[in-house]
């Protein structure tokens, strides 16, 4: 409907023009005298120019759109370059070049429209650069530029829509978490551990000959001078730490805080060398395997680039079909979500404890504090022994700081 619109308003202007063409050089044929010519002449090359305008095929550029990099983190500036080339240098007054913005991006505030009024008179090749900063998390994909031209007294304008396609991931943004296991456990994990200190020393199981690498504390000097040979103790070692990451995804104020948190303490466990599942509940079900690879840790993360909060179940229904069978597993939930309710609370009374430790970190955003009704339910799961944190955004670094006390 717009084009037709504007196809309606194109013609009338062409008509417009060539009738006040028409009147101007009647009035001189018919008036007669210097000024009517005079008239008539000064109107002409305006007319004629307006007219060039008209028939100029601005349909045959070649636009492009280039930008500085294909993967960005929250808050990385986009450079954008839109490069214009057409093969007649017939001269432009004026050029009006805007980089038509995907719907996610228009709805921020706080991005400048890419637009740029240029003046490229003879120019064969015309560049327009722009910027755009602090880019939001997401997929985005940019598709259009608009050009638009005309004479100097707006006589005649053009308007043509030019496909340009660019598409870039904006990771979320993360910070350098400790993550430590609370609890010690021999029977957890389906591996040995490959770090040599989580072995617990306190509990020789035997003897074996001496290793480069051993300490100097597990040397055996009983077994040493009986064999002649130095013997250390072997110990018991201890099996892998196994956790699951399951990311509330139900509509929220801080679900970008909850984004940032969740992408933040997948590095740090996968950086201690724990295996780590990852459940993330939406318009799509997106489950992760137990892994511990750094390519695994690329997946989770693009996944949480393009994630957004369209869960049409409650964070407790979820909890309740999920938590159960990875605990079957014997793997530590850490259950991220930015809203307590009492529908959850009564659901990990009933399976949060099973077997482990269950750990909730519960996401305020900046300036955000517990509520009473809060800090009610805090005190019921903690009587449980489950694990609950409140964490702060730009406070996250405090997460395994005291998880079992707020």
């Amino acid at each position: 409907m717009k084009s037709f619109f504007l196809k309606i308003r194109y013609v009338w202007k062409l008509v417009s023009l060539l009738f006040f063409t028409a009147v101007t050089f009647a009035y001189a044929m018919f008036q007669g005298g210097f000024v009517s010519w005079f008239l008539f002449y000064s109107f002409l090359p305006i007319s004629i120019y307006s007219l060039l305008i008209a028939i100029y095929p601005i349909r045959t550029f070649q636009v492009t759109r280039s930008i500085n990099q294909e993967q960005f983190l929250v808050g990385e500036k986009l450079i954008g370059t839109i490069t214009i080339k057409r093969n007649v240098p017939f001269p432009l007054f004026y050029l009006i070049v805007e980089d038509i913005l995907p719907e996610k991006l228009s709805a921020q505030k706080l991005m400048s429209e890419p637009k740029k009024l240029l003046f490229p008179w003879f120019k064969k090749t015309i560049t327009m650069q722009y910027e755009l900063k602090r880019m939001p998390r997401g997929e985005h994909r940019f598709t259009e530029v608009r050009v638009r031209t005309g004479d100097l007294f707006g006589l005649i304008d053009k308007e043509m829509i030019f496909k340009s396609e660019n598409y870039f991931l904006v990771y979320p943004h993360s910070v350098d978490l400790t993550y430590r296991q609370h609890e010690k456990q021999f029977e957890q994990g389906a591996t040995n551990s490959k770090a040599k200190f989580w072995q617990d020393t306190t509990m020789a199981i035997g003897i074996r000959e001496y290793q480069p690498g051993d300490r100097f504390s597990w040397i055996d000097w009983k077994a040493t001078a009986r064999r002649d040979r130095i013997m250390t103790k072997e110990f018991e070692q201890m099996q892998s730490h196994d956790v699951v990451l399951m990311m509330d995804r139900v509509k929220s104020d801080a679900f970008e805080e909850i984004v940032t948190f969740s992408a933040s303490l997948a590095r740090a466990i996968i950086k201690s060398g724990a295996k780590m599942g990852f459940v993330s509940f939406g318009r799509e079900k997106t489950v992760f395997s137990l892994k511990e690879t750094e390519q695994h840790l690329q997946q989770i993360y693009y996944h949480l680039a393009k994630v957004d909060c369209d869960s049409g179940r409650s964070f407790a229904d979820v909890t309740e079909s999920e938590l159960p069978v990875w605990q079957s597993k014997n793997v530590t939930p850490l259950l991220v979500t930015a809203s307590l309710s009492l529908d959850l609370v009564r659901k990990l009374e009933l399976i949060g404890s099973r077997n482990h430790s269950t750990f909730v970190f519960l996401i305020k955003r900046e300036g955000e504090r517990i509520s009473s009704e809060e800090k009610v339910m805090i005190e019921r799961l903690m009587k449980r022994r489950i694990m609950i944190k409140a964490v702060s955004a730009g406070r996250f670094e405090d997460a395994f700081k005291e998880v079992s006390t707020l």
